[in-house]
């Protein structure tokens, strides 16, 4: 039965039909574990201990927001706190997204004063920004809320921000998760410590727990209504599957994900720490982005080389927001010269076995220029000056061949006036050596010239026919041979503004 200090002890509001739950009723039907239960505030030493979440004297900003979880955490680090003596602060955030979010602010408010402890208050319209976003409610309301809680954590000195999350809390996740196919990393669940600056000293309790433990101290706290909105898959977890496995499979089903969760996180760390270090071998970074050596991906057993993947979509992007297993499996198996578009705003390409996130393509850079050869050529567009001597074939020793800065051509064979002009599409030519003409695009990309450098490339042409195109080799057609007798030597340099 219930008690009467207990009923007390719950808070009371107006009636308001299917929005605020009046009275918060607790039935536990074997409360005959209670006196063999290990006392709950041993169990949130052990794991503020065991997850090393922080030390004495530190500041804590608990996660506020008035219901039976952070009420727990609050009333339980209380007490730890006149043997600890660590600073507490209260921070709540107002979504507005329920009639009863007010009332809810006000009992925080109320709260805080009744515990003298420093309260910090925000609110932001999640509604709008998880329009504008594409989000949905829960994912824009938790990076809302956790912006806030990090900004004000900085406010008092890089305080670590405690959330109420329990072990039922991650029991529900796990099982939701499983349901959606997730992998290890989202099997792992709710971590005890993230970032270094979120952590969760309930994660070892279970929420029927914490009732127990606020019915005996009398403590009052708010109710969700929405939690009982069978809509929400978390929800029908909580208010069916878990009774229904509780009852007719194993009662002991929360402890043991618990269990099973933590060997998968302690595997977890393991993995991603292997994962880090390929990664720092197969990815490559520029002054403009990072590259994916996909040919030493491939060389990893399957399951690193899938980490691998995320974490250069990781640092390319910036998020893994919908990127799903199917994505990471396509730029696995992404072919020489293909793209992979797994996004509006995601389009990958692979060139010489290197993938990268695709920009948006340069503009066109035009230029003509008529050059007889006798006088330097600066075409300013692209900020290159081109110098042209002739010489006899005797007087050449040796070639120095460097595609990137001269070009050595047959005289004989130019035309005069040669046409310099920026490359167009369609352009085609033999490049010395090759067994016959091929698209100048396919050309630089075999060479692996970053799009942004190609449009910036000058074309030289002799009549209608390709001569040389900078960063390429010369053309087979008006290469210098043993007939050659006279040598046009074309070398460039780079403007000075």
């Amino acid at each position: 039965m219930l008690t009467a200090g207990f009923l007390k002890g719950i808070i009371k509001g107006p009636s308001r039909p299917n929005r605020l739950i009046l009275v918060s009723v607790v039935v536990i039907q074997n409360l005959g574990f209670i006196g063999k239960m290990e006392d709950i505030l041993d169990k949130v030493k052990k794991t503020i201990q065991e997850y090393n979440l922080f030390e004495r004297k530190e500041k804590i900003l608990i996660a506020y927001s008035g219901g039976i979880d952070s009420t727990g955490l609050l009333n339980l680090l209380m007490e730890l706190q006149e043997e600890w003596h660590f600073e507490l602060f209260l921070g709540h955030f107002n979504h507005r997204l329920r009639l009863s979010a007010d009332e809810d602010e006000q009992f925080v408010r109320n709260t805080a004063r009744e515990y003298s402890l420093p309260l910090f208050v925000d609110s932001r319209d999640v509604r709008s920004y998880a329009m504008s976003r594409r989000l949905n409610l829960e994912e824009a309301g938790r990076i809302l809320r956790y912006d806030f809680l990090k900004k004000t954590a900085f406010k008092i000195d890089g305080a670590k921000i405690a959330t109420g999350h329990t072990m039922t809390d991650q029991a529900e996740t796990f099982l939701m998760r499983i349901m959606r196919g997730s992998g290890l990393r989202g099997l792992a669940s709710i971590f005890p410590v993230v970032e270094g600056m979120i952590i969760r000293p309930l994660i070892r309790i279970e929420r029927e727990e914490i009732e127990v433990y606020l019915k005996k101290e009398g403590k009052g706290f708010r109710v969700d209504e929405s939690n009982f909105d069978r809509r929400f898959l978390r929800n029908r977890i909580r208010l069916m599957l878990v009774p229904c496995i509780k009852e007719n499979f194993e009662p002991k089903i929360i402890p043991h994900i618990g269990k099973l969760v933590s060997i998968l996180q302690e595997e977890e760390a393991l993995l991603e720490k292997m994962a880090k270090e390929e990664a720092q071998k197969a990815i490559l970074q520029n002054a403009s982005q990072f590259q994916l050596d996909l040919k030493f991906v491939s060389s990893l057993p399957l399951g690193l080389a899938r980490r691998v993947v995320r974490d250069f979509v990781l640092k390319s992007r910036g998020n893994l927001r919908g990127i799903s297993f199917e994505d990471v499996e396509s730029i696995l198996r992404l072919e020489e010269g293909k793209e992979r578009h797994l996004k509006k705003d995601l389009v990958l390409r692979r060139e010489n076995d290197l993938v990268f996130l695709k920009r948006e393509a340069p503009p066109r850079i035009k230029f003509k220029y008529l050059w007889s050869g006798e006088k330097p050529l600066e075409i300013r567009e692209v900020g290159l000056r081109f110098d042209g001597q002739k010489r006899k074939s005797e007087d050449s020793l040796s070639l120095d061949f460097n595609d990137d800065r001269i070009a050595f051509l047959d005289w004989e064979k130019l035309k005069f006036p040669l046409l310099v002009q920026s490359r167009k599409e369609g352009d085609r030519y033999q490049p010395l050596g090759a067994p016959g003409k091929k698209k100048l695009k396919e050309i630089m990309r075999a060479k692996g010239i970053p799009l942004q450098e190609r449009v910036k490339r000058p074309v030289i042409l002799s009549g209608e026919e390709i001569v040389w195109v900078l960063g390429l080799p010369v053309s087979e057609k008006f290469k210098v041979s043993n007939k050659t007798e006279e040598i046009f030597i074309i070398s460039v340099s780079r403007l000075v503004s």
